[in-house]
């Protein structure tokens, strides 16, 4: 829109005291305000209010919508550092949860006029839709570098019509803001109820089509799971079922899966892992193959024995090169997280299958001999590369070599060697 400025906002410098009252520059309706006392002002956008939560920045170029939707975002504030946010407008396909959990976006530019023969909706309509704040006009690279710096902060956004804004009782909810560590956001993010999930993946000129002829039986535990990871799971034959976060091993496993998958998710693994882990844990001593993707992935590693921790920036993009260790090849990934799992603390008879070729952080683990192995990231991309989609393939191999073992067993219990203690 035409009255957005044409350089970035002013912003009071970090660190500055807000004690006495700011005044709000001219034609400014909304501020990201930081815990420590920094300012960026700029235009609102999408719904009016204010939301406080970590400021977290995303570099990629396309898939705005499938971002704000990720309920990996969950208590988070996304600054896209690509300044063509809302170019294709948004649409009721590209969405990976009907009610997106993430506190706010922020934007360097305003939201560009959509041009796409799939638009439905203007970007800031979609916003207001779905009770979000926008920011535009900030400057996200100064936001960016802070975050590289200092680390993600805690802030509080604001999108203020009438031009009036509390900056002090702004900062002052974004400093009370407990942050991640020790939340647990799964709980929020995930089903209430278990549910049958048959769609596939999307394809030119058909949209999504259903799973009429599965063959393997798939349980999901839904830490907050994106659409497109289970559509993936649909595609290579699998009737899933979907369980709630806190579904329990005998809930799980009186489904009688060919294989149990841990999704994506919000907040800290280790308060997930609270009730989560117990579950894993029980699971995992069936021998049923597993597979388990962002939060998943770092539940499995903590139920194999192995700890986690908040890491400064955080991964979030769709260009991200990770090393597959098992093959030598390299991939380019979609990554959202801001929790990894310490390598140094995996247990004997698991070992590190990813690392990422960015800071060198785990990306992937695999337990020796067994049909159990999860990522860091997101091999369903949505949005991103699909360099990855190879690993579903895997699950599914794992399941039906483990079908065919079992099969050949007959009636013997066929029972994995016991887990390590979490």
């Amino acid at each position: 829109m035409n009255d957005t400025p044409e350089s970035p906002s002013p912003s009071v410098k970090d660190g500055a005291s807000i004690a006495a009252p700011v005044s709000v520059p001219a034609g400014v309706t909304g501020a990201l305000v930081l815990a420590d006392g920094s300012v960026f002002w700029g235009k609102g956008l999408g719904a009016g209010g204010q939301a406080v939560g970590e400021v977290c920045f995303n570099t990629s170029m396309t898939g705005y919508q499938e971002i704000a939707t990720d309920p990996s975002y969950a208590g988070e504030i996304i600054t896209f550092t690509f300044p063509h946010i809302g170019n294709v407008g948004t649409n009721p396909e590209d969405i990976e949860t009907t009610t997106p959990a993430v506190r706010g976006v922020v934007l360097r530019d305003d939201i560009t006029e959509p041009s796409n023969w799939r638009n439905a909706q203007h970007f800031d309509a979609w916003l207001k839709s779905h009770n979000l704040i926008g920011l535009a006009g900030v400057d996200s690279r100064a936001i960016t570098r802070r975050i590289r710096d200092l680390g993600a902060p805690h802030a509080t956004i604001v999108h203020f019509p009438d031009g009036k804004v509390d900056v002090a009782a702004c900062r002052k909810l974004a400093a009370e803001w407990p942050g991640l560590e020790g939340m647990d956001l799964a709980a929020e993010v995930s089903c209430r109820q278990t549910y049958h999930w048959d769609e596939t993946r999307w394809q030119l000129g058909q949209g999504y089509g259903t799973q009429s002829a599965p063959r393997h039986k798939v349980v999901a535990v839904d830490y907050g799971a994106k659409r497109n990871i289970l559509r993936c799971l649909a595609s290579l034959g699998c009737d899933v079922t979907v369980v709630p976060a806190d579904a329990t091993a005998e809930e799980i496993l009186g489904h009688k899966p060919d294989g149990v998958f841990l999704s994506n998710g919000p907040g800290d693994p280790a308060a997930t892992g609270v009730y989560a882990v117990p579950a894993v844990q029980k699971v995992l001593e069936t021998g049923v193959p597993v597979f388990g993707i962002c939060l998943g992935h770092q539940i499995l590693a903590l139920a194999l024995g192995a700890k986690t921790t908040k890491m400064q920036r955080g991964h979030r993009g769709a260009n991200h090169p990770v090393k597959d260790l098992t093959t030598g090849k390299v991939e380019i990934t979609s990554q959202n997280h801001g929790f990894m799992v310490d390598t140094a603390t995996l247990p004997q008879g698991v070992v590190e299958s990813h690392v990422s070729l960015f800071d060198g952080t785990n990306e992937g683990i695999a337990v020796t001999g067994r049909p159990v192995f999860s990522v860091q990231y997101h091999p369903e991309a949505s949005p991103g590369p699909r360099d990855s989609h190879y690993l579903f393939e895997r699950f599914v191999s794992l399941i039906e070599t483990h079908k065919g073992i079992e099969d050949h067993k007959g009636t013997e219990q066929h029972k994995a060697p016991a887990v390590p203690n979490a």
